[in-house]
């Protein structure tokens, strides 16, 4: 499946209509209508403004990674200057090895968590 069939597909499956989509993108429906019938995909300057909108990360929406085995979640548009921010780009940096002691820790913190409250 080519990314604009996906962009349809999500738009059927979202409730979206082509005219709607155009407004909240910014895109012509002219050029939305051409995705459509000459099979073309959007330039790569609109990947994220459409996955914005889509509520979909730019790695699903070009990937097609359904059914993969990972867990769907909504795409979360996280403030630069937030804390959360910070947390998950410290963790991108690590290895594979590292998010699993901080998960490992997390966990023991919610333990504690639970007995003070049981």
């Amino acid at each position: 499946m080519i990314i604009s069939e996906r962009i349809f597909a999500l738009l059927a499956q979202k409730g979206i209509s082509q005219k709607e989509f155009s407004q909240l993108t910014g895109i012509s429906q002219s050029t939305i209508s051409d995705w459509k019938r000459k099979k073309t995909n959007p330039a790569s300057d609109k990947i994220m403004n459409i996955c914005d909108v889509l509520r979909i990360s730019p790695y699903d929406l070009l990937s097609g990674a359904e059914g993969d085995g990972r867990r769907e979640l909504d795409y979360i548009m996280i403030d630069k200057d937030s804390r959360d921010y910070t947390i998950i780009e410290k963790l991108r940096a690590k290895d594979d090895s590292f998010s699993e002691r901080v998960l490992g820790y997390i966990e023991a913190l919610e333990t504690i968590d639970q007995e003070k409250q049981g």
